[in-house]
């Protein structure tokens, strides 16, 4: 009941952050918050707009101030969308000079985690109940290695189960970064789909990781790691492993419902070589836990002869059974650590495993991060350097394989590596380089 003219006086006194809220509010609040005259105002302050007039006997132009321009030139809202668009158009700036400059070693920019932070970047799930009924957990802690972000999810107030529907992981940014420092679940933000994944008949459809005394883990494809309170059979908490490549893509140009679609790749072609396509790759791989690191190594010059060529794929052998000076160490014993609000613990023979292949020129070809687990070998081993259990590891997806094989040495309580095959598909390749192999 309270006249516009007064609601209009009051709305005039807010920020920019609080007039995008107000307009939430319903219709009415809605039109009168799109006021040119209070935009053109928060506007002017910021970016100080200028407008230039010729005159036809003058060499010099006169500039006047955009504050004298006629308001009702513009339909409603238009200065709110430039006011918006310019603190994104400025916030995306300020990321591209950070992601610029390329670590030589992982293909990738160095300052990824500046990056995030400058564009106010971070990740939220929501769970969908078969009611229709969303419920959204944001508390979440961060950790930051050389080629991907472990998020962990955790809260007290998880539904049940048995409820939910559906899964899925937003990448969110505030839609004013410049006006919300402070972290706030009403400001005005903008979500980007990334995944969504099902839950329904969650324990037979997922892969099961492991468990130790309080949860069980259960892998969703691609990169998600949901634990199940063993007693109750209800979310302990949530992990989600995101490799830096296109991260801040996917993580802010799809939509709400859209998930962002990569542009397509251009074939690098070259009629000299014969063997274009098979050499001159590189590999980044991390072997982590989440807060511990058990390896991180680069290996140079991987290459696959056409006789090593089969079944759709390229082999290219990082770590080879027969040569024992290549053998890897890790560092600890391999497991994922989680943690509640009142619980926390680790589970054993899992892990994260970040793979970032470049091609020739030093270009991401084939990266992910996925949680991925080892499985002990009927085998027994065969070298004469080690007495020990053999334990598996094995990733797959449709770009291509990662088989790894490790070796438990009880006297010194660490693990080997002593085979290490990357396997990529040949459609991979031939797409990428126009090739036909």
């Amino acid at each position: 009941s309270m006249p516009s003219e007064m609601l209009m006086k009051i709305f005039s006194y807010l920020d920019a952050v609080s007039l995008l809220c107000v307009g939430c509010v319903n219709r009415n609040f809605y039109h009168l918050a799109n006021d040119n005259g209070i935009w053109l105002r928060i506007y002017s302050s910021c970016f100080r707009p200028k407008r230039t007039i010729w005159k036809m006997k003058s060499e010099q132009p006169e500039t006047v101030s955009l504050d004298c321009a006629r308001l009702h030139d513009r339909k409603p809202g238009y200065w709110k969308k430039e006011y918006i668009f310019k603190q994104i158009a400025a916030v995306k700036t300020r990321v591209m000079r950070l992601v610029k400059p390329v670590d030589p070693y992982t293909g990738l920019p160095c300052k990824n985690k500046e990056a995030i932070k400058a564009s106010g970047l971070s990740w939220i799930i929501v769970l969908k109940d078969k009611n229709g009924k969303e419920h959204i957990m944001e508390k979440a802690n961060l950790s930051f290695k050389d080629t991907s972000v472990t998020i962990l999810w955790y809260s007290t107030n998880w539904p049940c189960l048995d409820i939910l529907s559906t899964l899925k992981l937003f990448g969110v940014t505030p839609l004013l970064p410049d006006q919300s420092r402070v972290p706030s679940k009403n400001r005005p933000r903008r979500r980007s789909l990334i995944a969504e994944y099902h839950l329904a008949n969650l324990t037979e459809s997922s892969v099961a990781l492991g468990a130790d005394k309080l949860v069980q883990l259960f892998s969703l494809n691609p990169g998600l790691l949901v634990g199940l309170w063993k007693e109750k059979n209800e979310i302990a908490f949530v992990m989600g492993s995101l490799h830096y490549h296109q991260l801040l893509e996917r993580s802010t140009l799809g939509s709400a419902t859209v998930q962002y679609a990569l542009p397509p790749d251009k074939p690098v072609l070259d009629d000299v070589d014969p063997e274009h396509g098979l050499h001159g790759y590189s590999l980044h791989l991390d072997m982590h836990g989440g807060s511990c690191t058990y390896l991180c190594g680069t290996f140079r010059s991987l290459f696959c002869r056409k006789g090593d060529i089969a079944n759709g794929y390229l082999r290219l052998t990082v770590v080879s059974l027969k040569d024992n000076t290549k053998h890897l160490p890790l560092i600890g014993t391999l497991g994922l650590s989680w943690e509640t609000d009142a619980f926390k613990g680790n589970v054993k023979d899992c892990y994260v495993m970040d793979v970032t292949l470049l091609d020739e020129t030093g270009k991401p070809f084939w990266c992910f991060s996925a949680p991925v687990y080892m499985e002990l070998s009927s085998k027994a081993s065969s070298l004469y350097d080690y007495m020990g259990h053999i334990y598996s590891t094995d990733y797959a997806d449709s770009e291509g394989k990662v088989c790894v094989e490790l070796v438990w040495l009880e006297e010194t309580k660490e693990y080997f590596i002593v085979n290490l095959v990357l396997y990529i598909s040949t459609r991979k390749v031939n797409n990428w380089y126009g090739t036909n192999y």
